[in-house]
């Protein structure tokens, strides 16, 4: 075969099947990854060095004083604790299907290693970073980023905690509990850390109440 005819050939074969192998390859892939335990771990790896590192910058530098630290970190916990929300609920069960799929493996498997890319937290939190940057003195940023990384890192170790322990404290397994209830009502108690924001837009899970008329 001509060589000249041999590639014209294999390259309208590849454009032709690229749209296909995009929507199946490429989401498999993903897929195969975030359900490995290397994957899940790694996460942890890269986000927990991020946090120590951000934090350390912040409180570093001479120009951000106690009071402000003190509410720094209450700013980063509290829009974390949004994030974390607002992720779970129009993300992970929302319309785009390779998320929603990756998050259903972790419902049909609450102890499975189903977990995003390793690599993706750690480029969100600098991500935003560099924005934080653009908007405050750069040791707020450095400590607000810091900060809702340790949010998330909170996060993760606690959803691992609530799926793979018994808890016998009373108050611990209220707390477990709360997370547990979205698996079997998954539309409600979409935050894990707390249950602030489901409290306040109405996603809490009630207790039908029988009685009732």
């Amino acid at each position: 075969m001509n060589p000249t005819h041999f590639l014209s050939v294999a390259a309208h074969y590849l454009f032709r099947n690229r749209t296909a192998w995009q929507k199946e390859a490429v989401p498999d892939f993903i897929l195969r990854v975030s359900r490995n335990p290397v994957n899940y771990w790694a996460e942890f790896g890269l986000d927990i060095p991020l946090c120590v590192v951000l934090t350390f910058e912040g409180l570093r530098r001479h120009d951000i004083h106690s009071i402000e630290v003190f509410l720094t970190i209450l700013l980063g916990l509290f829009i974390f604790s949004y994030l974390e929300y607002a992720v779970h609920r129009w993300l992970f069960h929302g319309s785009v299907e390779i998320i929603v799929q990756g998050h259903r493996a972790h419902h049909n498997n609450p102890q499975g290693y189903d977990a995003l890319p390793f690599f993706l937290p750690s480029l969100v939190i600098l991500g935003l970073t560099g924005v934080f940057i653009l908007l405050m003195p750069a040791s707020y940023a450095f400590l607000l980023s810091g900060v809702m990384a340790f949010g998330y890192v909170t996060y993760g170790l606690s959803h691992f905690t609530i799926h793979h322990t018994h808890f016998r404290q009373p108050l611990a397994r209220r707390w477990a509990a709360s997370h547990l209830i979205h698996h079997y009502h998954p539309e409600s108690n979409f935050g894990v850390t707390t249950p602030l924001w489901d409290i306040l837009l109405g996603t809490r899970y009630v207790i039908p109440d029988h009685n009732r008329i």
